[in-house]
């Protein structure tokens, strides 16, 4: 027998197979359909029982979205409103975090807040990666989630993986939605973060669209309040004005006094205008010590760092062929010589003749390896300090005839080379003193005497700068080639209103001269 299961429509069937006996069946087929009726009785109210779960789901949606449309009302700003948004979400939506960001003019999208946090850094990392994923869902203009969840197609979710795999959870979970405004414009976005093994579900993505759809509007209204227009900069000059002169703010007068006197401290009072600028120590003089030929490294006692006298041993190069050649060039003058003297005895002028150029020809090399002998062994020029190369580890390497092994700079003679940007090198002069510190010394400042102007702009870090050599006053005995300081160059007295203006009154002349007719 067969049944069809339902009050008013069916909504399922059942069918039974009776055993009988001579024809007829044990149990009645009328007691089996009652009792099939009565226990499909859950099957028939099952519609409904989900129809009311629906329904208590929609309502739990619409509590959740008339508190979140409470919260924004009660504040007047939007990042007060949008902490409030986010520590919300992130209780009710059982969050790890839970991040807001409005759409900026260049359509990128700015992190506006995060919950229970204060304050952040906008160059940190994790806003970078927040933004990002931010980013990805309002350039899709659709709800985006990681892992993607199957309402969501293919939506492409690279930043929304990169910034759960950021927080090193396994499980971690994210997903954005997009906040549209009165004309269904992206205005921002929403991004929930799970640092769990809890994956968002459609329900929880259907209350946050829900949740997105009533506060973009209400976002929307407070960006557009919240812009720097007339109206807002004349409300801002009235309260000003209110909390100067009303009986409140006892501490905003006191602070407008205290600028006011500073103000005209600075239009009437003067001070030393000095031009800071970065400087380098250099040896006054400086010698290469090079390779005189192609040979190999014997011995080299000394190494960068080091102070030599005049005539100290800075590098000695393998000299055991150069004297096998001097004895080789040698034998051969001596045996020329002999037969020079022998063709002089028996008066065989033809013979003479010829070795005459030979011999000078074998004294010749002889006198070059003698030469090269001597120059084997490279000497320190005078009293200094090896400024640079260290052939230690180099010991019976080969080397190439002109290569540079050591640079040797004297002690106590120093110049300083002082970088004057562009803008300041009108005000300089040769004779100028001021003072330098050095990185090595800083609680040691060191006068100069600027000497030297060059008319040669150097262009570093973005900027040209001259390069303007200056003598120190009184050199110190630990001063080393190569250290760099600061350096302070006084060039007069002047009003400190101008002092402190003046670079940004010559960027008005300069830009106003780029841009103007």
């Amino acid at each position: 027998m067969a049944l069809p299961l339902g009050a008013t429509t069916p909504i399922a069937a059942a069918a039974i197979a009776l055993t009988t006996t001579a024809g007829t069946s044990a149990v009645a087929p009328e007691t089996v359909a009652e009792q099939l009726r009565w226990g499909a009785g859950w099957l028939e109210t099952l519609p409904w029982a989900r129809r009311a779960k629906d329904l208590s789901l929609d309502v739990a949606r619409a509590a959740s979205c008339l508190d979140l449309l409470a919260s924004v009302g009660a504040r007047p700003r939007l990042p007060e409103a949008a902490i409030s948004i986010a520590n919300e979400l992130a209780t009710r939506l059982r969050c790890d975090r839970v991040s807001m960001g409005v759409v900026k003019r260049n359509g990128t999208v700015r992190l506006q807040a995060m919950s229970h946090s204060a304050s952040f850094k906008h160059e940190s990392r994790l806003a970078d990666a927040i933004e990002n994923a931010m980013d990805e869902a309002v350039e899709q203009r659709r709800c985006v989630a990681y892992p993607l969840l199957l309402v969501m197609d293919y939506a492409v979710h690279i930043a929304h993986q990169a910034l759960a795999e950021g927080s090193k959870t396994v499980g971690a979970t994210t997903m954005s939605v997009v906040l549209n405004g009165h004309h269904g414009e992206p205005i921002g976005a929403l991004t929930f973060e799970r640092h769990r093994a809890e994956p968002f579900t459609t329900d929880t993505l259907q209350l946050a669209e829900t949740i997105a759809a009533l506060l973009g509007p209400q976002i929307g209204l407070q960006l557009r309040a919240n812009r720097w227009v007339t109206g807002r900069i004349i409300d801002r000059l009235r309260d000003g004005v209110d909390a100067l002169f009303g009986p409140r703010r006892p501490g905003f007068k006191l602070g407008a006094i205290a600028l006011a006197a500073l103000t005209l401290t600075a239009a009437f009072a003067h001070g030393e205008h000095r031009i800071t600028a970065k400087s380098v120590l250099e040896a006054e003089l400086q010698r290469a010590a090079i390779a005189p030929f192609d040979g190999y490294i014997r011995t080299a006692p000394v190494r960068a760092g080091d102070t030599v006298q005049s005539g100290d041993l800075l590098v000695a190069l393998e000299d055991r062929e150069l004297v096998l050649e001097r004895l080789k060039w040698r034998a051969e003058r001596d045996k020329l010589l002999q037969r020079h003297r022998e063709a002089l005895a028996k008066h065989d002028r033809n013979n003479f003749v010829l070795l005459e150029p030979q011999i000078r020809q074998a004294e010749s090399q002889l006198a070059l390896a003698d030469e090269k002998l001597v120059r084997a062994r490279i000497l320190a020029p005078f009293d200094g300090i090896v400024v640079s190369g260290d052939l230690t580890q180099m010991l019976g390497s080969p080397v190439e005839k002109g290569k540079v092994l050591f640079e040797v700079a004297p002690l106590y003679a120093y110049r300083l080379i002082v970088q004057v940007d562009e803008r300041d090198v009108r005000y300089v002069a040769v004779g100028q003193s001021g003072t330098v510190a050095l990185a090595g010394q800083p609680g040691s400042p060191l006068p100069l005497i600027l000497s030297k102007i060059t008319p040669v702009t150097v262009a570093e870090e973005g900027r040209n700068s001259f390069r303007i050599e200056a003598r120190l006053s009184e050199p110190g005995l630990r001063l080393r080639p190569g250290m760099e300081g600061v350096a302070k160059i006084a060039t007069g007295r002047r009003s400190l209103v101008w002092i402190w203006m003046h670079p940004i009154f010559d960027w008005l002349n300069l830009t106003a001269w780029k841009y103007l007719p």
